[in-house]
């Protein structure tokens, strides 16, 4: 309920210079009535309703995520793994990555967006209470595959919904719904610092995290954007790829390694390579450059252009990391992830506008084949982190997302001369 308000506001704040007002009891009561009972759609748009109700699923999203990422080190600790052990059990992560292809393809196709959506909501976040009440590997390894696999189906199900309700607006909206995503993020970590800090165990963390957005969704599914189910684009079939969307798949490939990989090794290389006791102020600090630049993502493209953005991108994540793993200081080292957070943040909102450009399929069907390689990436990526950091060390593991980040210059430029020529 507070995210679902929390996005009320955000979305209704008067755009013009703000001049005060005297508080009015009766009038503030009687707004809040509309928004702790059932919303009254005579009071909104219809399209407002939808994009507060799917920049609630985004905000949870990146809550619930941010939780699992930022208390790696405690799972680490609980279990006793090593570096190449860890790498290992994240692998899990894309092998379900891979299994949940066919499955989230067949329900995009299948079903409006909303209904998976859900579902694999729930799941998501009841995987995440047993990843926290995980006492064995087997229970383990059952919840991180089943938490990557609704984060598979989340991520195709709620890009569909923002494609349809970007339709209904004429300006760009696509990079507030990630920058919400990113908020989360900055919410879940700021309540895991303060659940370190407070000394509360793993399992009662997630278990508050879990139930908070349990009955959240919840309140916001009624809302959702309904019949969004398309009946007029070819289905999809095995064969050669088409180019233009294997490009933009590549590049979400890169982006979500270098992404998911400073998810999941921040608080790593801030506890045992810079040797902090609360890991957990570089993934904030990098959260927060996210969610700034998000939001003023959809301004700098009317201003600049999407392929100017993704060469700055490319250019911040190089220059980010390059300070990370030369210089591991903490100050330093904060900087480095201040940048990297300000390069990927835009890399994921513009490739799924772009993938609006496809003439092949329908929306929801490219965003689940470009999701598939960003699936893949985002949870390749850290397992590929922890098996070098085991031979060549934590910090130069790391040049992996100076990798990434410079793909992005031929990758851009192959997928702006593919435009030209069609």
């Amino acid at each position: 309920m507070i995210c679902f308000i929390g996005v009320y506001v955000f979305f209704n704040r008067k755009k013009s210079s703000y001049v005060p007002r005297k508080f009015n009891t009766k009038r503030e009561l009687h707004f809040l009535k509309y928004l702790l009972l059932p919303i009254n759609k005579d009071l909104m748009q219809e399209r407002n309703l939808q994009r507060i109700a799917l920049s609630t699923y985004f905000l949870l999203s990146g809550v619930c995520f941010s939780s699992w990422a930022s208390r790696i080190p405690t799972i680490k600790d609980k279990f006793g793994f090593n570096e190449q052990e860890l790498g290992n059990m994240l692998m899990i992560m894309p092998i379900s990555a891979i299994v949940g292809i066919p499955l989230s393809g067949w329900l995009i196709s299948k079903y409006d967006s909303r209904i998976p959506q859900q579902f694999a909501y729930i799941f998501y976040f009841i995987s995440l209470f047993l990843i926290g009440f995980s006492n064995s590997l087997l229970l383990l390894i059952f919840s991180l595959f089943l938490f990557a696999l609704c984060l598979r189906i989340i991520n195709i199900t709620i890009n569909t919904q923002s494609i349809s309700v970007q339709e209904k607006f004429e300006k760009p909206i696509v990079g507030s719904f990630h920058g919400l995503w990113s908020i989360g993020g900055v919410v879940g970590v700021l309540f895991t610092t303060l659940m370190l800090a407070l000394k509360i165990s793993v399992e009662i963390h997630f278990l508050m995290v879990s139930l908070f957005s349990l009955v959240s969704v919840f309140i916001a599914y009624p809302y959702l954007i309904k019949k969004d189910k398309s009946t007029n684009s070819n289905k999809f079939k095995l064969g050669k790829p088409n180019r233009y969307i294997m490009l933009l798949g590549l590049m979400l490939f890169f982006a979500a390694i270098c992404e998911g990989g400073v998810y999941d090794w921040n608080g790593v290389y801030f506890k045992d390579v810079i040797k902090v006791e609360v890991f957990t102020y570089g993934y904030l600090l990098f959260m927060i450059c996210m969610s700034v630049s998000r939001f003023i993502i959809d301004k700098l493209m009317e201003r600049f252009g999407v392929k100017k953005l993704y060469f700055l991108s490319a250019i911040l994540i190089m220059c980010g990391m390059t300070v990370v793993v030369v210089f591991p200081f903490f100050w330093i080292a904060l900087i480095g992830f201040c940048l990297t957070g300000f390069g990927v943040a835009s890399l994921f909102p513009i490739t799924f506008m772009m993938a609006g450009k496809a003439k092949k399929y329908a929306t929801g069907i490219v965003i689940a084949i470009i999701g598939t390689y960003a699936t893949v990436g985002m949870f390749l990526g850290p397992p590929m982190v922890g098996y070098l950091a085991e031979y060549f060390g934590l910090q130069r593991a790391f040049i992996i997302f100076i990798i990434g980040g410079f793909m992005y210059i031929p990758l851009t430029m192959a997928v702006f001369k593919h435009l030209k020529e069609r």
